[in-house]
């Protein structure tokens, strides 16, 4: 299968879907776009989500949350940005173009991150991952959704043949799972808490991971009685 992708690819790509991204992937991603921006307002408040893009998710809020964005495309930050510029959006705070290996926020900003069918498509997702476990609260949670590579039968060959052609749009069909569950593993400080389909036919799947407190990894100590 392909390797990951390189940043001046994405670049490229997302140049060219700008003008058309609302239109053409709007629908399409809707509805799991509507399940990573459900969960992080149930995380908490402050939420950050990487590939804002053209700002469709803001929308999904409202003003009992504060919303940033980056993104690594200029042309669809100053999309989000007009958006922004209307007043129709005042819980969203500031959007930025920023690279999501190095994020320019400071430890435990944030409640909640989402990223929504972004980290596929980044050059090193667990680099990616490690940045928003840095900037997340304790307890606070990370929501990815995404078509993850589906690893046997008939979907599994019609994707690995498809990465052969995807990744010159902006697009990676065939990345696992269980990369995801060994990102959290290896970090320590992550669990994965829930992963489940979404979207017609379950094409997408999101994946929730909790940052773990204090309070966790505290003994349990129980009161004698008698």
């Amino acid at each position: 299968m392909a390797g990951d992708l390189d940043r001046h690819t994405m670049e490229r790509a997302y140049a060219r879907w700008a003008p058309i991204y609302d239109a053409v992937c709007g629908p399409i991603f809707e509805s799991g776009r509507r399940a990573a921006t459900d969960a992080a307002k149930r995380a908490g408040r402050r939420i950050l989500e990487l590939g804002v893009g053209t700002g469709l998710s803001f929308q999904d809020y409202g003003p009992d949350h504060e919303v940033y964005g980056i993104d690594l495309s200029e042309p669809m930050v100053a999309r989000a940005r007009d958006r922004m510029a209307s007043g129709a959006f005042p819980h969203v705070k500031d959007v930025q173009v920023m690279d999501a290996h190095d994020l320019a926020f400071p430890d435990g900003m944030f409640d909640a991150i989402t990223a929504q069918f972004v980290i596929t498509l980044v050059e090193r997702p667990e680099r990616v991952l490690d940045e928003c476990a840095r900037v997340l609260k304790p307890g606070g949670e990370i929501i990815l959704v995404n078509h993850l590579y589906s690893e046997k039968g008939l979907a599994a060959a019609v994707e690995r043949w498809f990465s052969k052609h995807a990744h010159a749009f902006g697009l990676r069909p065939e990345f696992p799972f269980h990369r995801l569950e060994a990102w959290a593993a290896n970090h320590g400080g992550m669990e994965v808490v829930e992963r489940r389909r979404v979207a017609l036919f379950g094409v997408y799947t999101l994946v929730r991971f909790r940052k773990r407190t204090v309070a966790d990894a505290a003994p349990q100590v129980f009161a004698a009685t008698g």
